[in-house]
């Protein structure tokens, strides 16, 4: 048996997030998983995204990760207070991965929202 699995083609995908989409589309039919796909692939971050902007925090520009996870407050307190004095942004660069995964979980549960109100179509 030969099939094709789409989310091996996502950069960065853990087993993590792998048996999260696989959970998620079970009850799908072909046409509903092509749709959940294609919206979720386009609202979700790579932990290596989420690497090179807590990077960017250490140029002076700090919560550009959380901006980038729909985390606006975070993002404020981070800009406004160095990355809580770069301790935060040291945080965000040992625990990227994990950002990445809780908000690829998020996206995946409002894609499988959209696509089962038909909405993605």
């Amino acid at each position: 048996m030969n099939t094709y699995n789409p989310y091996m083609s996502l950069p960065g995908i853990t087993n993590e997030e792998m048996t999260v989409l696989h959970q998620a589309t079970k009850d799908l039919n072909d046409q509903q998983k092509e749709s959940f796909y294609m919206i979720y692939s386009g609202r979700r971050k790579s932990p290596q995204d989420v690497l090179i902007f807590t990077l960017v925090g250490f140029l002076g520009i700090a919560g550009v990760q959380r901006f980038m996870l729909g985390q606006t407050v975070m993002g404020l307190l981070y800009f406004f207070t160095g990355g809580f004095c770069l301790i935060g942004t040291i945080v965000d660069l040992i625990n990227h991965r994990s950002l990445a995964n809780e908000y690829n979980q998020k996206m995946a549960y409002e894609s499988y929202q959209i696509v089962k109100m038909g909405i993605g179509y």
